[in-house]
Order: C-alpha cells, then structure tokens, then sequence
C-alpha cells in the first residue's frame, strides 16, 4: 500500500472522529437543554412560592416588581402564623396522617398478599372490584360515606379515618393494593413453601419473611399514602367538622381557612396572594423536609419494584 493511500486513510479516520465528536457534543446538549426546560418546569412554581411569600402586600400592585421583591419579609409568616396554633396543628396533622398512612399501607399490603398467594372462589371477581373501586371518582362515595360515618358517630373522630384505613379503604388504597399485588407476584413462592415446611403460619410468612423483603415497595406506597393524606383537605373538613361548624385543627384545613380569613390587605378588597403563598409554603415544608430525609430509600424504592422473581 502506498504511503499517499495510508494518509488517505489517516485522514478518513480522524475526520470520522471529528465528526463523531460534534454528533455527541450536539446530542449532549440537547439532552442539557432539555433538562433544564424541565427542570425549570417544576422549579419556577416553587421559586414563585417562596420569593412571592417573602414579598411585601405593596409589591404585588407595583407594575415594576415582577417576581423578586423590593425587600424580603417574614410579615406574612408572622400575621399568618399569629392567627394559628401551629404546633398543635402540625402535631395533630403528623399524628393522624402518619397513623392513617401506616394502617392503610399494612392493610393493603396484607390484602395484596392474599391476592398473590391463594386461591379461592371469586378471586378475578375481588381483582375486579378492587379496580372498579380505583376507577369510580371519590366524590361519588362522598355522600354514602359521610352519612355512615353520621350514623357510626365517627364524623369529628380520627377514627373516620384510621378504621377506613385499617381496613383498605383509606384514600387511593385501591391503586396500592394493586402494587403490592404485583410486586408480591414477583418474589418466589418457594419462600412461602419453605416457611410452610418449617411451621409458619401464612400469617407468620407474611410479617417474618416477606414484609422485610418488601421494604422498597412498603417506602413506596407509605409516602404516597402520606402525601394524599397530608394535602387532603376537603375530606378533612367534611368529616372532622362537628355541627358548630368549627374544626379539628389539622394544618391543612386550619392554613386554607386562615389564607381565606387573611384575604383582605390594607389596599383593598384584594386577595392578599403573599400570605396565600407563605400559607402554601407552611403547607408542603414538612413534606419537603421528610422527602430530604428519605430521598435515598424513595429511589431505591421505585428502582427495586422492578425486580423480578422466579
């Protein structure tokens, strides 16, 4: 081969190289670019949130302040939370959508698992009714719900919704049952066969052997529980109210209330939109502050539901 032919060569290489080089780089940005319209998608609203709780009430009628304000404030934190016992309402919203998200998540973990594992009359039947349940709108229940917990006297009770929850009926149960369905489908049945054969109980089976295995899905379906519980304020004023029409003080409930009451400015009959977005702020900080905490066992727990068994 002539040394012309072999620069040729050299020359078709690197110029191949070059242009591999500028595909990747272009792709690359690409894929950049369109992180950061995303990105930017979901991080604006909260930015907004925050900058616009910080403002003061005489910015949000100046044409020249757009989203920064002219100076930071904590006014609207203080005028809002002076209006509102926020500890008690923190303490008792914790209480009851923690327990509410515990007993809802062991319930449809224990019925999931039944659907898995046994075999009995009607079970497509019950498959189907727990997808009817999650496809029928939650407002068509409202009305025959409230009027059975009127008739149980359970309206104003944690209990209307620790016994629902307990039960696998608390809010979107439907759906986690469902997932753990599946994913219990995924763990090998010569687990329960071996524990069998050792003297265990299905029972036994399910809190000694399986649950530790299913700590992924059981994060998963715990903080979803959570977070409906937590922003659920509709239900929570229906039920928790009494015929005084005053309320049990979750925070939710107590900080719409409170935002409504705080919608009247020395301006004018204005809504008063910085201390709606700091009520909004004081809303989703503890379910920020818990995601900080379990972001690593929320990851984990959505990458490992997609391992399979036998």
């Amino acid at each position: 081969m002539r040394s012309s032919d072999n620069i040729k060569i050299k020359t078709d290489f690197m110029h191949e190289i070059k242009k591999n080089k500028w595909r990747k780089s272009l792709s690359m940005i690409g894929i950049y670019g369109m992180l950061i319209v995303f990105g930017f998608v979901f991080i604006y609203p909260l930015v907004y949130m925050i900058l616009t709780s910080l403002m003061p009430s005489e910015d949000v009628f100046n044409p020249l302040i757009n989203i920064v304000p002219s100076r930071m404030t904590t006014t609207n934190y203080a005028e809002l939370l002076a209006r509102m016992e926020l500890l008690s309402s923190l303490g008792y919203s914790l209480f009851l959508t923690g327990i509410s998200s515990l007993l809802s998540t062991l319930a449809c973990g224990l019925m999931g698992y039944g659907l898995s594992r046994f075999e009995f009359k009607m079970k497509k039947f019950f498959l189907a009714l727990v997808l009817i349940v999650f496809i029928i709108p939650t407002q068509v229940l409202v009305i025959p719900t409230f009027l059975t917990f009127a008739e149980l006297n359970l309206l104003g009770s944690p209990l209307a919704f620790f016994i629902p929850a307990g039960l696998g009926q608390g809010f979107q149960s439907s759906i986690f049952i469902l997932i753990f369905y599946s994913f219990f489908n995924t763990i090998p049945t010569a687990l329960d066969e071996a524990a069998s054969i050792d003297g265990c109980s299905p029972l036994k089976t399910f809190l000694k052997i399986i649950l530790p295995l299913s700590v992924p899905i059981l994060v998963l379906v715990f903080i979803f529980s959570l977070v409906w519980y937590w922003n659920e304020t509709y239900l929570m004023t229906l039920y928790l109210g009494d015929a005084s029409g005053t309320f049990i003080n979750q925070v939710s409930v107590a900080v719409s209330r409170l935002s409504v009451d705080a919608n009247q400015n020395p301006m004018g009959q204005q809504i008063n939109l910085p201390v709606m977005m700091a009520a909004a702020c004081l809303i989703i900080a503890p379910l920020l502050i818990g995601y900080l905490f379990l972001q690593k066992q929320f990851v984990e727990s959505v990458d490992k539901t997609g391992l399979t068994g036998e």
